[in-house]
């Protein structure tokens, strides 16, 4: 029987499976990143980043990134980022969103975003920002997302700067019925 769990990257053979997923999504799906030979891409804040994976048995389901060390990606995309922020105590930034496709339409996303929950609120982050992908902005406002300023990216591939409160994230988790302390690691 196959068993998914959700973790902190922390294997030599995550991290490289970390690499050919993000090529998968931001290199050939999303062309946010030119095509290499390797079909690997490590990200530009790869030493400080947090990754939250879902595995199967050994096989990488899913991943994002987070990390809280400024200047974050958005820092160099808008001026002046935080006077388009609610006031904060602790922030992070979400990166790197992905789950493999053949498993899109399941329960993985879900078990990502409590276990990124559970991490954000043992870390005491009270705001969360994420430069998602218009293709998605939907789904990001139902988890309780918020739009901000101008559209980010090329012309081609456009992102919807965007923040979540930790009040935001309860109310949802309320709303759709999800506890993070019924979600364990």
């Amino acid at each position: 029987m196959e068993q998914i769990r959700f973790k902190v990257a922390s294997e030599a053979d995550e991290f490289e499976q970390i690499y050919r997923l993000n090529y998968k999504t931001f290199a050939e799906e999303i062309p946010q990143h030119e095509a290499n030979p390797e079909r690997r891409l490590v990200d530009k804040f790869h030493a400080e980043n947090t990754y939250l994976i879902c595995m199967e048995d050994d096989h990488l389901l899913a991943m994002l990134a987070v990390r809280d060390k400024r200047p974050f990606s958005l820092d160099t995309k808008l001026d002046n980022l935080d006077s388009y922020l609610p006031s904060y105590t602790s922030i992070c930034e979400i990166r790197l969103l992905t789950v493999e496709p053949d498993r899109r339409s399941t329960r993985i996303f879900g078990g990502l975003a409590l276990y990124l929950a559970q991490y954000c609120d043992e870390h005491h982050y009270d705001l969360a920002l994420i430069s998602g992908t218009t293709r998605q902005a939907k789904l990001y406002q139902h988890l309780g997302f918020t739009a901000f300023g101008p559209l980010v990216g090329k012309s081609d591939i456009l992102f919807q700067p965007m923040y979540m409160t930790l009040d935001a994230f309860r109310k949802f988790q309320a709303s759709a019925g999800i506890f993070t302390d019924s979600f364990k690691k």
